[in-house]
């Protein structure tokens, strides 16, 4: 265990120890109060409504070790000799700006580390790769991953600076801009980088699935020397610059491949697709072996697929990246299928949305055996000038995949329910909403026993108070 001490923090971030002992260890951070545990290092962070320096008392009360925050915050404001007084072994530091002095502490922790790191980006699947990932390099090592969406300019330095006496780690690198991948890229290190595909999410920052590409291909500025880059070989993008850097005379680092269409490293045959899960065979090594994947979907085989190519990267035996594919956990919001007490399938895919994955959770709900198969669609954010346009494709993908009914909300669904009719789409069969509470009522006159329920829209929406309420039912 290799813990960061009140020093380390004064000399890298060129901090001000105002209350409490240098020698002082600090082993855990986090920058909320509601999950501060005690003992704790609480960092505070400028946010949009909220400045989280304010809250260093209260983060004290509920036994916070230490607090780091940001000097123009709060250093007028301490009151330095009531703080010792109420609690004498408090751990007070100032620095200039707590995001960078936070993001220079993961870079020192993660230097005193020799181990395995998966770095993972892409347009969707994020999450879910880590996840499958994490079960498989579980099978042989202790590995510390990405708590939720901890993917962040923030978020990432917090989850590296979790580790302790984990021998592996496994982390995601989200970004909404160009430059910021490449920032987390060189905190976090990888010895082996993920891109699971390039797709829209973004589009309306960056301009072009261009930019997307060059945006997500800044993870190659940490990967480690002889580091070695898994990707998607189904992705256009991704395939595209792969027969180039094949015909490239610089190849600086090992790819390898995976898909389902295009000729690839990691490739599966005879897939079996269900609601429950899926079902393919895999020829590696002269030998067959039978895949079983817990979820359902195209893109889960695809994840399942990168994870048993990082499984032979680490020598991890066949039958523990079998077991450890069969079995992973999906981060909640992600695919969560649920059967509520009226006998309704509820799919929670609710914590994020972009194009890409719409299409992949209609096909999802297009392909389960039910007797009404119901979208329940909102907004998907941060798209720009690009916003009508993807809306509109997803309304070709809800008539495409057979959907018996289309419940929309938020302003720019409209484009999703008017491109459906469009397509031939049943208008009896659309209701447009225009807030959760409309959606839900909506959902309880419409749904029936033996019915499922897809339930996909950007955060921002909060379709999670839907599922709540429908799950109750």
């Amino acid at each position: 265990m290799k813990n960061i001490l009140v020093s380390d923090v004064i000399k890298i971030c060129n901090g001000k120890l105002v209350l409490g002992d240098e020698k002082e260890e600090l082993r855990f951070f986090t920058n909320s109060t509601n999950k501060l545990e005690n003992g704790d290092t609480y960092v505070g962070f400028v946010g949009e409504h909220n400045d989280g320096n304010l809250f260093y008392e209260a983060a004290i009360e509920k036994g916070a070790k230490a607090c780091i925050l940001q000097r123009t915050s709060v250093e007028t404001k301490i009151d330095v000799e009531k703080i010792k007084q109420k609690y004498p072994n408090a751990i007070i530091i100032l620095v200039e700006d707590t995001i960078k002095a936070i993001q220079q502490l993961a870079t020192y922790k993660r230097s005193l580390y020799d181990i395995p790191v998966i770095g993972i980006t892409g347009s969707v699947g994020k999450t879910s790769t880590k996840d499958i990932i994490a079960s498989v390099m579980s099978k042989k090592y202790n590995v510390l991953k990405t708590m939720g969406n901890y993917n962040s300019q923030t978020g990432l330095p917090l989850t590296v600076l979790r580790l302790e006496d984990h021998n592996a780690m496994v982390v995601e690198m989200g970004m909404s801009e160009l430059g910021e991948i490449s920032n987390l890229t060189k905190i976090a290190k990888p010895t082996v980088a993920v891109i699971t595909n390039v797709g829209t999410a973004h589009i309306g920052k960056l301009g072009s699935r261009e930019n997307i590409l060059k945006a997500k291909m800044e993870i190659l500025d940490g990967l480690q020397k002889d580091g070695i880059l898994v990707i998607n070989n189904d992705n256009d993008m991704l395939h595209k610059w792969y027969e180039e850097y094949k015909k490239s005379d610089n190849k600086e680092f090992k790819v390898l491949t995976f898909g389902m269409e295009n000729k690839s490293d990691i490739m599966p045959r005879d897939i079996i697709l269900s609601e429950n899960g899926s079902t393919y065979k895999i020829d590696l090594d002269g030998k067959t072996y039978n895949v079983n994947v817990a979820v359902g979907g195209n893109h889960f085989v695809l994840n399942s697929l990168c994870a048993i190519a990082i499984g032979r990267i680490f020598d991890i035996e066949m039958k523990d990246v079998l077991e450890g594919v069969a079995n992973f956990e999906l981060t909640k919001s992600r695919m969560q299928v649920e059967k509520n007490k009226s006998g309704i399938t509820v799919i929670n895919d609710s914590y994020n949305a972009n194009y890409d994955s719409m299409k992949a959770a209609l096909e999802y709900l297009g392909k389960i055996n039910a007797n009404k198969k119901i979208a329940v669609l909102g907004d998907m954010l941060e798209l720009g000038e690009y916003s009508e346009n993807l809306h509109e494709k997803v309304g070709e993908e809800v008539k495409k995949n057979n959907i018996d009914i289309l419940i929309t909300v938020g302003e720019m669904s409209k484009y999703i329910a008017n491109k459906a009719i469009e397509c031939g789409f049943e208008k009896n069969n659309l209701y447009e909403c225009v807030n959760n509470q409309e959606a839900i009522e909506t959902i309880e006159r419409v749904a029936k026993k033996g019915d499922a329920v897809l339930l996909k829209a950007s955060n921002g929406l909060n379709f999670q108070e839907i599922f709540k309420n429908i799950c109750e039912k």
